[in-house]
C-alpha cells in the first residue's frame, strides 16, 4: 500500500493532537501519567501551527477519513558534538493503520529532509519499556546510546 507523505497544515492541528495519546500506548512507568508523555509535544505543535517554530517540520500520511500518522522533527544541535542534527519529536500512527508501513515511510521522509537540511545525525527519545517502538527504531538503524535512570523521591517524614 502506498502512503504519500505530505506537509501538515495548521488546520490539521486537531487531528494531529488526536493522535498524541498513541505516544502512551504501552505500559507507562508507574510514576508517570500517560498524558505527561504528550503535553510538551502538544505545546510544540501549537507553536508550530502559530508559525513560531520554523525549526519544526510536521509531516502526515492521510487516509480517506483520518490522519493515519504524523511525524514531527525539529532541527537542533547534537547533544554532545553540537553539530547540526535533527530530533524526532513525535512519531504516532493511528491504531487503524498499525502494521501498514506508515511509521516507516514517515521516518524515511524525516531522514531525507533532515539530510537536506544539513543534519549529520537524528536522535529520539523512547521509554525503555516501549518495546514496540524500540524495535521499530532499531530496524530503522537507530542505536541506543544514553540511558536515563529515574527514581521517584519522597520527602522524609
Amino acid at each position: 500500500m502506498s502512503h504519500p507523505v505530505e506537509s501538515a497544515l495548521p488546520e490539521d492541528l486537531a487531528a494531529i493532537e488526536a493522535l498524541l495519546p498513541r505516544l502512551a500506548d504501552f505500559k507507562v512507568p508507574v510514576q508517570r501519567q500517560p498524558e505527561d508523555l504528550w503535553h510538551g509535544d502538544r505545546e510544540l505543535l501549537r507553536s508550530w501551527s502559530r508559525g513560531t517554530r520554523p525549526d519544526v517540520r510536521v509531516r502526515v500520511v492521510r487516509g480517506d477519513t483520518e490522519l493515519l500518522g504524523v511525524c514531527v522533527v525539529s532541527d537542533k544541535p547534537e547533544l554532545l558534538t553540537h553539530e547540526p542534527s535533527a530530533h524526532l519529536e513525535i512519531l504516532a500512527v493511528a491504531e487503524s493503520a498499525e502494521g501498514q508501513g506508515v511509521a516507516r515511510v514517515l521516518m524515511a521522509a524525516a531522514e531525507t529532509e533532515a539530510i537536506a537540511a544539513g543534519a549529520s545525525l537524528m536522535s529520539l527519545h523512547v521509554f525503555a519499556n516501549n518495546e514496540r517502538a524500540r524495535k521499530l527504531y532499531e530496524q530503522a538503524g537507530f542505536d541506543g546510546e544514553i540511558l536515563r535512570y529515574v527514581k521517584p523521591l519522597t520527602p522524609a517524614s
